[in-house]
């Protein structure tokens, strides 16, 4: 028989116990399904986290206090960037490709206004934070330097502290109380949503002189960001400020930075780098009950081998070889976990989709869907071979049985 025999007559056999059938093909479709599952949310996560960072420019290079390591644990050279490094980075002199530079500080606080309170963050800035970070002002206006120059009480609020706050009511020139000081409103933003693990929308945005001395009491920034006049000259740029802040910070040896810098590129492979490592991880859980299912094929394959006995014993004396015999069970076994690929292919598609629906509707941030095609490929090849490894030993016990010993089975 040649191989489209073979499909068929499995395909008859399989459908003789449908019951049976659909409770392996089952088995197999859950292991898959979390399979394509993880793999699609991963990738979906993978692509949407690499739109949020690339909407704040290729060229953008970030300097955050401390070592990376030391930064990530918060263990120390939390204050090591001060003043005078944003005014020498900000000199045309000592770092020529810098287009623009801004500090950064953020705080969590809660703002009021008569009897309404929300909990905001915070963020401390000078006034080009708008044009770099992309956040348009839709009533008011922005701060100025003048306004840095006199630590003076006002801000800029986003779109949801607007709505929680004041409502339908009109929010310029009022005042919200933060930590015990009073500051006026004299702009409002548009909705930006999430954006570089900030929800704009819940910010408030102000001179960082002004948060540092009256809400935060520093003298330090927790990161500056620097937008590079051309990508061609990230490189030069960048050494350019580590040997500015290694003077400033009287450094010799670089293995002892107490500053450390970031590009676009950086940030893109770790968190490609996190994301591949936990969806390979989550994977390999999931795939634990492909084991389970490929018992289960097993079992089938097995009973069934034990009710055809009679079938095998006649087909034998009709002329059948042992090879046709095993060939038979084992396409059986292949056909079952394939069509368990199929349908886990399917549902893990319709879930991922429907997941991410929910999500961004739940949501600020929005994720973009991918299905992983070579994934759902690679789980029809996974499904099949499965259906292959454990359908192996049934299929040798039927193509062992004597024709004679087969038809006289009761």
């Amino acid at each position: 028989m040649n191989i489209k025999d073979n499909i068929k007559i499995a395909s008859k056999d399989i459908l003789a116990y449908k019951s049976r059938s659909i409770l392996t093909v089952l088995g197999i479709s859950i292991g898959i399904m979390a399979i394509i599952l993880v793999m699609a949310l991963g990738d979906s996560a993978k692509k949407s986290i690499t739109k949020q960072i690339q909407t704040f420019g290729s060229t953008n290079v970030y300097v955050i206090p401390g070592k990376m390591s030391d930064a990530m644990s918060g263990s120390m050279g939390q204050d090591s960037l001060k003043l005078k490094d944003l005014e020498d980075l900000s000199k045309k002199s000592n770092v020529p490709n810098i287009d623009t530079i801004i500090p950064v500080i953020s705080s969590g606080g809660n703002a009021s206004f008569e009897s309404e309170n929300f909990n905001v963050t915070i963020i401390g800035s000078t006034p080009d934070i708008f044009d770099l970070m992309q956040l348009k002002i839709e009533h008011g206006e922005g701060f100025y330097p003048e306004d840095i120059n006199g630590k003076n009480s006002i801000l800029v609020i986003g779109s949801k502290v607007k709505e929680e706050l004041f409502g339908e009511s009109e929010a310029i020139s009022r005042k919200i109380k933060i930590k015990e000081q009073y500051f006026k409103v004299v702009g409002v933003m548009e909705p930006k949503g999430q954006m570089g693990g900030i929800n704009y929308d819940n910010c408030v945005v102000l001179p960082y002189s002004t948060l540092q001395q009256k809400i935060l009491g520093i003298k330090y920034f927790q990161e500056f960001i620097v937008k590079i006049d051309h990508e061609d000259n990230i490189d030069v740029a960048v050494s350019d400020i580590e040997s500015v802040l290694r003077l400033n910070h009287n450094i010799k040896d670089s293995s002892k930075d107490d500053f450390s810098i970031q590009t676009q590129e950086d940030i893109l492979k770790s968190v490609n780098s996190i994301l591949g490592v936990l969806t390979i991880l989550l994977s390999s859980v999931a795939a634990i009950s492909l084991v389970v299912g490929g018992v289960g094929v097993m079992n089938m394959m097995l009973t069934s081998v034990t009710e055809r006995t009679k079938e095998i014993g006649l087909r034998k004396a009709l002329g059948a070889t042992n090879r046709h015999i095993l060939t038979q069970f084992l396409t059986e076994s292949i056909l079952l976990t394939f069509w368990g690929g199929l349908f886990g292919m399917f549902f893990g598609f319709v879930l991922g989709y429907g997941l991410i629906v929910v999500f961004n509707a739940s949501s600020n941030f929005n994720f973009v869907f991918s299905f992983p095609f070579f994934g759902a490929f690679l789980g029809l090849l996974v499904s099949s071979a499965v259906g292959f490894t454990f359908g192996i030993y049934p299929a040798v016990q039927a193509s062992k049985k004597s024709p004679m010993d087969a038809l006289r089975y009761e």
